[in-house]
């Protein structure tokens, strides 16, 4: 089942000029928080006895761990523990701040807003949550040690002044100061940001791994080894899963209409793509973002680009020139953020499809909706759910490039694989339609 964006951690607000979150240490957990990325934790150990590099960049899938290894060295960093074979102690004044998520030389910036940007600020008078008051309060002397830490979550989706901003802290940080960026996608990071940072590579995690980091939070086993399943080797995703259960069934309904397309026509498609968008938004309100760039993620099966130019085709037009009823508009931000929560529900979808089609159904990560991808599977040409996972891929391409998300999901609902005609999957049939969580219809609904 593909899965809701987990909620960012909410700061603490520490006095005056510090916005650090809570590290979110499990019991018992050790000296570090991050489970299952051995290479990357040995990694961040040697760091701690021969010292940091000044500006590090963590890069990996979405929630897969980079802000809390970044946490678990910016902790080790800022330890007052003598020995550092033994930093993050966890009982420190400075290791109890971070855990509270209040230590005043720890400082972290992340993406916010409808748009989820991190902003640059003011050039003279920057406000708190901007790159320019980051590296302002980086350039303050520190308050409990000797180090200052900053932490850059999500960097990926700086803008390329805000990049240009960071560049001569980058290239000549403060004495003491530690810069760690976390990046889903560095290749959006300008060639003279990465020049100047070491980088730090975290991969998926094991279910085994993700089972045990559930078990921590209280879920219990049948549960935990089916969310792990379905977050696919992010432990992040996973735990927000069993955070949200209301959110859950909805997607697995939305995921259920989405392989219902396969059996309508044209026209019925076009209102269908209107239904399931403000059912995607209603989804984004409860908390049901999947926490991931709508691309195939790993393990998906993608032919190249194949078909992808087309998945953008006519997507800048006026979507009011468009018949057939629609959502609630909402403010472009939260359009976008629609589209976007259902591109990587689709994603999710048509990776499961491709798996089912190829033979390997037992690799689905939905087995709950393995007799529908079943069914679709034999109905449907071979190979044109690998061949649309490409489009899906350039259509979150296009979402990041302001295209039209109306007219985006027009030209996805239209190009989906299509049921033979003789095929019995329900054809002429509407998708499901239960409406969003709790009863109520979406704006719009076209039933």
């Amino acid at each position: 089942m593909p899965a809701p964006r987990p909620r960012g951690r909410q700061p603490i607000e520490a006095p005056a000029r510090a916005r650090p979150g809570p590290r979110l240490r499990a019991p018992a957990a050790g000296r570090f928080a991050t489970r299952g990325q051995p290479v990357a934790v040995a990694a961040v150990e040697r760091m701690l006895r021969h010292g940091a590099p000044q500006a590090l960049l963590l890069v990996g899938p979405p929630s897969v761990g980079k802000a809390t290894l970044a946490l678990d060295l910016a902790a080790g960093i800022l330890c007052h523990a003598g020995d550092p074979d033994v930093r993050p102690c966890g009982s420190c004044r400075s290791c109890r701040l971070i855990d509270a998520g209040a230590h005043q030389d720890l400082h972290r910036l992340a993406p916010e807003g409808p748009g989820q940007q991190v902003r640059i600020g003011d050039h003279q008078d920057p406000d708190p949550g901007t790159v320019r008051h980051l590296l302002r309060e980086l350039a303050r002397l520190p308050v409990e040690g000797a180090h200052r830490v900053a932490i850059v979550e999500a960097a990926h989706r700086l803008n390329e002044d805000a990049q240009n901003a960071l560049l001569k802290t980058l290239e000549e940080p403060p004495a003491g100061a530690t810069l760690i960026l976390c990046a889903d996608e560095p290749e959006r990071l300008l060639p003279t940001v990465r020049s100047r940072v070491a980088v730090l590579r975290l991969g998926p995690v094991g279910v085994r791994v993700m089972e045990g980091v559930l078990a921590e939070h209280g879920v219990e086993p049948p549960r935990s080894a089916q969310l792990a399943r379905l977050a696919d080797g992010r432990p992040g995703l996973a735990i927000a899963l069993a955070a949200a259960p209301e959110s859950v069934a909805a997607r697995e309904e939305l995921a259920r209409s989405l392989l219902d397309l396969a059996a309508l026509g044209t026209a019925d498609r076009l209102v269908a793509g209107r239904d399931l968008l403000a059912r995607a938004a209603d989804l984004v309100r409860i908390g049901g973002t999947p926490a991931v760039s709508p691309g195939p993620g790993p393990g998906a099966v993608v032919a190249g680009a194949a078909g992808a130019g087309a998945a953008g085709a006519g997507a800048t037009g006026d979507p009011e020139a468009e018949a057939g009823p629609r959502p609630a508009r909402g403010t472009p931000a939260e359009r976008r953020q629609a589209a976007a929560s259902l591109v990587a529900t689709w994603t999710a979808v048509a990776r499961d499809l491709a798996v089912t089609a190829a033979g390997a159904g037992a690799a689905a990560r939905d087995t709950a909706l393995l007799d529908d991808l079943r069914a679709v599977a034999a109905a449907v040409t071979p190979g044109a759910c690998t061949a649309f996972l490409g489009r899906l891929v350039r259509a979150a391409e296009l979402l990041d490039a302001n295209a039209n998300p109306e007219l985006l999901v027009d030209t996805l609902v239209l190009a989906w694989p299509r049921a033979h005609a003789h095929a019995g999957i329900g054809a002429g049939a509407r998708p499901r339609a239960p409406g969003p969580p709790g009863g109520r219809q979406p704006a719009g609904d076209p039933r």
